[in-house]
């Protein structure tokens, strides 16, 4: 097996490394990695819909979608990943996070698998996993919450669900908690690292330490640049989606519905007791075939008058009502 520390920060980076490690490496494979602030949502997910988007721009936490189901986590540098890759695995969940708990439980913690997929310490989750099967080979990769920022957590992942009409799946909150409130003694997330890796050299057979080649991270780069941090994969990927929302302006109530298909709007209808000097459906016709993200819906609204459609609304209005 082959031991992988992935010292890239780069949530973009990182999801390209799993799918190139998954497809590209005949060896079986374990990986230790963190992000920098970042959502990881579920490859059948509505991005749009797991996020708070005002947050998220705020704070500058990137998006990005992986390979694998699930609902969305969160990630920061306080978060430890890891991933094993293997051939003719049978795909339970125990198994795989085994080692993680044979560690907490080293350390007199009393972690344990519960539910579907989940690890949890009295009762709170610090740790989600999922996976994915393709060409005999699996994929498994899990979070370990160890003093993740939970405000940030929170506040990115909150969403108002009267926004979205999907199907979707959807993700389920759980009580959560960090594995670094339960340690006797107090140790870094990178001590914590070391410990996990360590005892997988220890106990999986013919282990040993492998550092990626310049031809590694030249092929990984590509992927990332070309896949991995792209709108088109992290928010067009995203199933088929109806979108509504109503705000009070100066120049009245204004009521915004969209159809989504892959991230481009399919289909507007907009009511209110606003004012306008056009006929209304002109402006919805000209929301069609564009994407649902703020750079686009700015780049419209730049080039026409919205005073023509909405007397007394202003662009930020706009941008308001349809995120």
């Amino acid at each position: 097996m082959l031991c992988i520390f992935n010292d890239s920060n780069d949530a973009y980076f990182n999801m390209a490394v799993e799918e190139y490690v998954f497809t590209h490496f005949s060896d079986d494979v374990f990986m230790l990695w963190r992000n920098e602030p970042a959502i990881i949502v579920g490859l059948f997910q509505n991005s749009l819909a797991e996020i708070n988007l005002d947050y998220v721009n705020e704070k500058k936490i990137k998006v990005v979608r992986r390979l694998t189901g699930g609902g969305a986590v969160f990630h920061d540098l306080q978060n430890l990943n890891f991933t094993f890759v293997e051939s003719n695995s049978n795909g339970n969940f125990r198994t795989f996070t085994q080692p993680i708990i044979e560690v907490l439980n080293g350390l007199g913690v009393d972690a344990r698998f519960e539910g579907r997929n989940d690890l949890m310490i009295d009762g709170r989750k610090f740790s989600g996993n999922a996976q994915c099967v393709s060409n005999g080979r699996m994929l498994h990769h899990g979070t370990l919450l160890f003093d993740t920022a939970m405000t940030d957590m929170s506040n990115a992942l909150k969403v108002n669900p009267l926004k979205f009409e999907d199907k979707a799946v959807k993700s389920v909150r759980k009580r959560v908690t960090n594995i670094s409130e339960h340690l006797k003694s107090p140790m870094t997330v990178l001590q914590f690292s070391d410990l996990i890796m360590k005892h997988i050299m220890d106990t999986k057979p013919n282990c040993r330490k492998y550092e990626f080649t310049d031809e590694d991270i030249a092929a990984i780069t590509k992927l990332r640049d070309e896949k991995y941090s792209t709108w088109e994969w992290n928010f067009g990927h995203s199933p088929k989606y109806s979108f509504s929302k109503m705000i009070r302006t100066v120049g009245g109530n204004i009521e915004m519905h969209l159809n989504i298909e892959k991230g481009i709007v399919s289909a507007a209808k907009i009511y209110g007791d606003f004012f306008a000097k056009r006929d209304i459906s002109d402006f919805e016709n000209i929301l069609i075939g564009v994407r649902h993200d703020e750079k686009s819906v700015t780049e419209l609204l730049s080039n026409i008058n919205t005073e023509d459609y909405f007397l007394g609304v202003t662009n930020d209005d706009i941008m308001s009502l349809m995120f």
